[in-house]
């Protein structure tokens, strides 16, 4: 089991296959994806590799993100090449949802086992306002599709202080009649964003006490579980998360890693560098390619220093898909 030095284990990888995004998020890629210099993307042979070497230390539990995932033609193939994977029982793909509606039962048959869609406002103008696209009523129809095949969906939104009262209140309603996991995640400040995060960003306290006020009740986590704390409310179909980076004790149950598009691990989203393993990778041995994800992992810090406005190497989420 890959542990690190503060007895944390990790269970949890997440590999993103690009970092391309076609979505212009402002409080991501607000001026688009700018492809300044040729990217090696991981092949799928490559994938098979770094998922095959997590799982044989434990890992169990692999989301596919990007940049935007669904870009690579060859996603379905990913998608089968985890899940065949001895050892992962959970299968997840994190999407903006551009090519959802036309794409979730191909992901579906390649043996996905969970959702996660971006959907940061459900009004149609402010949704395009946000990313750049006109794609609302798609998405919602892909997640529908999505709900049909017995997929469980989780719904990300990030919380901005010019949206967060209407926002918030429309999401809720969205909740009570909709199966979903609704994630409000907090604004976190990267390279490219440090003036946008200071007029936006909020806590997600206040919508924690206003739960809490409303009867909601904390579900479990089970030990592959993300980092959201999860509430559930007997009169909703669907739950609601909070991912609070800035709380205290945010690192305390970290279970995950991160291996970028490229080949590099990534001991947290707000690493000061990724460290290369692609030759590890490749090496005609796999037992390489584990060696060096233990003797890496020591390198692990106990905490992201977000409090202290330290970004890492981080210049924009769409770098390592969040």
């Amino acid at each position: 089991m890959l542990t690190d030095k503060f007895g944390r284990q990790f269970h949890y990888l997440r590999l993103s296959v690009t970092d391309v995004c076609n979505f212009r998020c402002t409080y991501c890629l607000p001026d688009g994806y700018d492809p300044q210099q040729t990217r090696g993307f991981l092949s799928l042979d490559e994938i098979r590799r770094v998922v095959n070497g997590f799982a044989a230390l434990g890992t169990s539990k692999i989301r596919i993100t990007g940049g935007e995932p669904s870009l690579r033609k060859d996603l379905p193939d990913i998608i089968a090449a985890c899940v065949q994977t001895q050892g992962v029982n959970n299968v997840a793909l994190t999407t903006n949802g551009f090519r959802l509606d036309e794409q979730v039962q191909d992901w579906y048959d390649a043996g996905l086992t969970q959702l996660n869609v971006s959907i940061d406002n459900l009004d149609p103008r402010q949704f395009h306002s946000i990313t750049g696209h006109n794609k609302l009523e798609t998405i919602l129809s892909g997640i529908d599709k999505a709900l049909t095949l017995g997929l469980p969906v989780k719904v990300n939104a990030v919380l901005l202080k010019s949206l967060t009262d209407s926002g918030v209140s429309a999401f809720m309603e969205w909740v009570k009649h909709t199966p979903v996991s609704l994630r409000f995640i907090e604004l976190m400040e990267t390279g490219d964003n440090p003036r946008f995060f200071e007029d936006e960003h909020v806590s997600g306290q206040r919508i924690q006490s206003k739960l809490l006020r409303e009867g909601w009740v904390s579900v479990d986590r089970q030990f592959d579980s993300g980092p959201a704390l999860e509430y559930r409310h007997a009169n909703y179909r669907g739950r609601i998360g909070l991912i609070m980076p800035y709380s205290k004790d945010f690192c305390a149950t970290c279970n995950r890693l991160r291996v970028s598009s490229t080949g590099k691990l990534h001991l947290c989203l707000f690493a000061d560098e990724g460290l290369d393993i692609r030759d590890a990778i490749n090496h005609s041995d796999p037992i390489v390619l584990q060696q060096r994800l233990i003797s890496l992992l020591t390198q692990k810090e106990q905490k992201h220093w977000l409090d202290e406005r330290k970004t890492g190497a981080t210049k924009h989420l769409a770098m390592l898909g969040g």
